[in-house]
């Protein structure tokens, strides 16, 4: 099992032509994932063929993919100026998923487009974001192959790219069902809460791991959220514990302001609904192993 992408997932590349769609489509192959299309408006109708010898057709149009493939996902590398009407396209085209990787999107345009998309069937992973990955599955985004760990029982939501390739390889011994990249821009289409609530239902994620920063209260939200409807371990980690308040660090939403949005604000929250939260990734991911070692000596319910 798996959350929002499996082996059944069809993906077209929105830029995949460019520099930067070309490069992330054949990590993608090299995953496994099932590339059917790209898109272009101005290279309809050619074919790109990548080194592990697949050849992928390019449409001038979201719709004219998925007519032609059968598509569900999408993933977007096109330029910050151009995201908006590209997220646009796919949300008129009505495709499931939509996984924005391009980073520098204004936040009024991510507002915009993030309110469309909640009167259509289409969720939206991002922006600046890299992306998901169920191991042995499927890979859309820009999550390398070679970090990629095995399929297993931890459920991996992050606001960090980073970080979230650095808990991969602290418990690639265990394992993962889904690592969803949510991306740490001020308005995100998937937040903690969304992905906590699909690995929730997930029989096969035994436990979930929530990547934080600081900045805002999304982790806040989430901690109500577990107290009242998680009833699997959940472990986090908070970056920023020794960042100097009212700065600016890393990403757009990463900003503390006065006593608001703290490390140590947001892991006394998450600490009050029964999570606990390592202070450095290493610690988390100990902590992790120990939940896991607590749930498996639980005896069964009768």
């Amino acid at each position: 099992m798996a959350i929002f992408l499996d082996s059944d997932s069809k993906i077209i590349v929105q830029g995949m032509t460019g520099s930067e769609g070309m490069k992330h489509t054949q990590r993608m192959l090299g995953s496994g994932s099932n590339i059917v299309g790209g898109v272009n408006p101005k290279k309809a109708g050619e074919t790109v063929t990548f080194e592990t010898g697949e050849s992928i057709p390019v449409f001038g149009t979201v719709r004219e993919a998925i007519q032609a493939t059968g598509a569900n996902v999408t993933v977007i590398f096109v330029p910050a100026k151009f995201t908006k009407s590209a997220v646009e396209e796919a949300i008129y085209a009505h495709i499931p998923l939509a996984v924005v990787i391009t980073e520098g999107v204004p936040v009024k345009d991510t507002a915009e487009f993030f309110a469309l998309a909640k009167e259509s069937n289409t969720r939206i992973i991002g922006p600046n974001c890299p992306g998901l990955i169920t191991p042995g599955q499927s890979n859309a985004g820009i999550i390398p192959a070679e970090t990629a760990p095995e399929p297993g029982s931890i459920g991996l939501v992050s606001k960090s790219g980073t970080l979230t390739y650095q808990m991969m390889y602290e418990l690639s011994d265990i394992g993962f069902s889904t690592c969803v990249g949510i991306g740490g821009d001020p308005i995100i289409g998937t937040t903690h809460i969304a992905a906590i609530e699909q690995f929730q239902r997930d029989p096969d994620t035994k436990a979930i791991m929530m990547i934080g920063e600081i900045g805002g209260d999304a982790e806040e939200y989430a901690a109500n959220y577990i107290a009242e409807y998680v009833t699997k371990p959940v472990v986090a980690y908070i970056a920023g514990f020794t960042a100097p308040e009212g700065k600016t660090m890393g990403h757009a939403g990463a900003i503390v302001s006065g006593s608001s949005g703290t490390a140590e604000g947001k892991k006394r929250a998450l600490e009050a609904a029964g999570v606990r939260v390592g202070k450095t990734p290493s610690q988390a991911a100990e902590l992790m192993r120990e939940a896991l070692a607590a749930a498996e000596a639980k005896p069964a319910r009768v």
